[in-house]
Formats: C-alpha cells, structure tokens, sequence
C-alpha cells in the first residue's frame, strides 16, 4: 500500500473516529442529563477497562508486558487527569450543550501549542503564538463576556479543553518512554479504578431502556479509541490531525437536530476563528516537523 493510500485510509478512519466521538457525547448528553455523572463514567470505564485487559492478554507479552512502564506515575497521572476531564465536559454538554461545549473545547489543540513549551521543552514560534491569540479571541466571540449574557458554566468547558490538552501533551511525554499499546492499558485501568472510586458513592437505578443506550456508549467508547489507534497506524498525525475539528460540525449537528440546541451567530464567528486558528498552528507544527 502506498504512502497517499495510507494517508487517504487514516483521513477516513479520523472521519469515523470524530462521528464516533460524536454521538458518544450525545449519548453522554443524554444520560448525564437523566442519571448523576459519576456512574455514567464508570460504567463506561468499567467496560472500556475490560475492553483494554482482553486487547492486552491477546498481544505478544500479555497484560505483564502492557503495564510494564517506564514512567508508570506519570501513566497513572495521565490515566486520571482523563477520567476527570471526561466528568467535566460531559458535565459541560449538559449545562451548555454540544453546540457550545464543543465550540470552547476546539481550543484544546491551541492550548497544545501554548502548553508545549512549558511541558516538553518544544519551541513555539511567534506565528503560532499569534494564531493562539487570535484562537482565544475566538473564544471570547464565543462567551460574549461584558455582555450580560456571559454563563459561567462555559468555564467548565475551558477547563475540561485545558486538561484535555494537558492530557495530550503528557500522552506525547511518556510515548518517549511506553509503546502505545502500555499507554492505552494505564490509561483504561487508571481510568476505571479513579471512576469507580467517585462513582460507587453516587449509584442510582437506571431504566431498561437506558441501559441500552448505557451499552451503546460503552461500545462507542472502546470502538473510537481503537479507530484512533488505527488512523494513526496507517497515516502521519500532522497529516490527519485537521479532521479531528469535524467532531465539532457532527457534535453540533446532533445537538440541533436532537437535542433542539440553537446554533447563535456569535457561536458560529467564535467557532470559525478559533478553527481556522487551529489549523494554522497544526500547519505551522508540520512545517516545524519537516525542517527539524
């Protein structure tokens, strides 16, 4: 297979991945929306980390060469720095909305870029900081501060962008260290062991016919991880990356048609600016890349 028949397999594959992750957030939506956050997340956990066991005992090494890590704190770290980020921003999807959840959290790749330097040492030239400014004006457009409008609930998306970008630097830090597949055991074992101990405090009853869609969250968990993996197996990041910002097009597409969300004109500016900002950095990134 050649190297545009790679990439052009990894662009699908990202495709699919941003759907999948956006009708998680929709079923995330829902049920947070009826049953309390903590038990949702740890169900989902609960399969995703069984999910990753099973993946672990099939591979050459078994489950003992999966956890044997040579940063395993920092693993374990990064393993609960997700689980949080996920009870925030699906709290974010119920206060917000996928709409304007999503349009906040499509600065995550910008803070990488702001973040980068101080995390792993990476050197950010003053183009992509000028594309970090103009990203968080977009931002601003978004949330209208000043304006009697402004909802604080909207930090909770910042916050759950922030850590999520966190998250990704320190996935790039321990890659130097682990292989994928021992990133990936931490990240479902630390992830289900963090939300279990939050979410058995808080467990409800939950209807027959939410645990169907509890099921279906599950399954579109562990299925979205594993086409991540696979579009970065077959093509470059830097050459896929851009497509992960369709997560924000299907997400709001599910939160109009589903949920009755409204897509407002300020939204619509921010989301653009803060997306064309995105790209700018990422291009920037693969520019770095190939003189380096």
């Amino acid at each position: 297979m050649s190297a545009r028949q790679n990439t052009t397999l990894g662009v699908w594959l990202m495709i699919a991945v941003t759907f999948v992750f956006a009708m998680q957030d929709g079923i995330s939506r829902h049920l947070a929306g009826e049953y309390n956050v903590f038990i949702v997340v740890m169900i989902r956990y609960w399969f995703f980390a069984t999910f990753v066991i099973v993946l672990a005992s099939r591979m050459a090494g078994g489950l003992k060469n999966a956890a044997r890590s040579g940063t395993t704190k920092m693993q374990i770290f990064r393993g609960a720095l997700l689980s949080l980020e996920i009870f925030v921003a699906i709290m974010s999807f119920v206060l917000l909305g996928l709409v304007e959840a999503h349009a906040v959290f499509a600065t995550y790749p910008l803070l990488i870029a702001a973040l980068s330097g101080p995390v792993l040492g990476e050197k950010v030239g003053w183009r992509r900081w000028v594309a970090i400014g103009i990203g968080f004006v977009g931002v601003l457009v978004i949330l209208e501060p000043g304006f009697g409008v402004f909802r604080t609930e909207a930090l909770m998306s910042v916050l759950a962008a922030f850590m999520f970008a966190l998250y990704g630097l320190l996935t790039r830090y321990v890659a130097r260290y682990d292989s994928a597949a021992v990133s990936f055991f931490w990240t479902g074992v630390t992830g289900a062991v963090v939300t279990t101990a939050v979410g058995v405090w808080f467990w409800e009853p939950m209807s027959a016919g939410d645990w169907g869609w509890m099921g279906l969250l599950c399954i579109t968990s562990a299925s979205s991880h594993f086409l991540l993996i696979k579009a970065y197996e077959v093509a470059e990041a830097n050459a896929i990356q851009p497509f992960a910002y369709l997560q924000l097009v299907f997400a709001s597409v599910i939160g109009i048609t589903i949920f009755g969300e409204t897509l407002r004109p300020n939204v619509a500016v921010g989301a653009a600016i803060v997306v064309c900002a995105g790209l700018f950095t990422l291009w920037r990134a693969r520019i770095a890349a190939q003189r380096g």
